[in-house]
Order: structure tokens, then C-alpha cells, then sequence
């Protein structure tokens, strides 16, 4: 499903569509270059979902954590050398009971072959940008 975000609004639009979707035990997985816009959607989806503080990016924190309904565990793996990392994160204890929205996720052994996951590649069109959502099973009646 390839959907066009000329602008902030139509990326601000997306992640509400993304954020009304989602289920505790969710993987949003967001992929594209540098600058494509992945912490944007991240934060997009964030805040409809509830929170009203800043979201940072975790590019240094690695994970962060936001207590929305459902939860959401934030991480970015830009930064991780091998897969192995991010199970020493204690990131399966982070993801109980909550989403996750997983940035640069081929560099945590990706989550594409779960059920649940909803993978998102951005791609940078212009000013904006482009959406390309490949669904998991569980997500095939519910995309967004």
C-alpha cells in the first residue's frame, strides 16, 4: 500500500490512521534512509495516541517509553552492531503489553515475520515524502 505525504499534515494524518489501528503487541517497523522521516511518523503516532510531552528521538537512548494507550516503547537501532544488542537491551521485557515502534529495525534482526508487524519504508518525493505499508497477517483488516 503506497500512500503520498506531500507535507507535515498528510505525515500528522498517516500516524493518526497508523495510531487508531494499533494493538498491544504491535511492530511498526519504519525504514528508510537518513532524514526520510521516520522519527516524525514515530512521533506522529505517539502523539495521537495520547502523549502530549516531547518525543525525542532515541538515536542515543536507544529505547524510550510512553505511557499511552497502548503503551509504546520507542527504539531506534541506528546505533547497534549486531542483532544480539538489542535482546541485551532487555527489549522483549520493554514490549510487554505495548507497541513498538522499531526504527532502523534490520539492525535489531528486524521483525518483519511477525504476525503483527506493520512495516513502514519512507522514501523522501519531492518535500515530502512516500509511504510504503507491507502488512503483516494480523494487520491484513485493519491497515490503515
Amino acid at each position: 500500500m503506497i500512500r503520498n505525504l506531500p507535507n507535515l499534515a498528510a505525515m500528522r494524518e498517516y500516524g493518526r490512521n497508523v495510531a487508531a489501528k494499533l494493538c498491544a503487541g504491535d511492530v511498526v517497523a519504519l525504514t528508510g534512509r537518513l532524514g526520510a522521516g521516520k522519527t516524525t511518523l514515530a512521533r506522529e503516532i505517539i502523539a495521537a495516541l495520547g502523549h502530549e510531552g516531547e518525543v525525542p528521538s532515541p538515536t542515543f537512548t536507544v529505547v524510550e517509553c510512553y505511557d499511552t494507550d497502548p503503551p509504546v516503547v520507542h527504539a531506534d537501532f541506528y546505533r547497534l552492531n549486531d542483532p544480539a544488542e538489542a535482546q541485551e537491551l532487555g527489549l522483549d521485557d520493554y514490549r510487554e503489553g505495548a507497541v513498538l515502534i522499531a526504527e532502523w529495525p534490520d539492525k535489531a534482526g528486524g521483525f518483519e515475520t511477525e504476525p503483527a508487524c506493520l512495516s513502514i519504508h519512507l522514501e523522501i518525493a519531492d518535500e515530502g515524502r512516500i509511504a510504503i505499508a507491507r502488512p503483516g497477517p494480523d494487520w491484513l483488516t485493519r491497515l490503515p
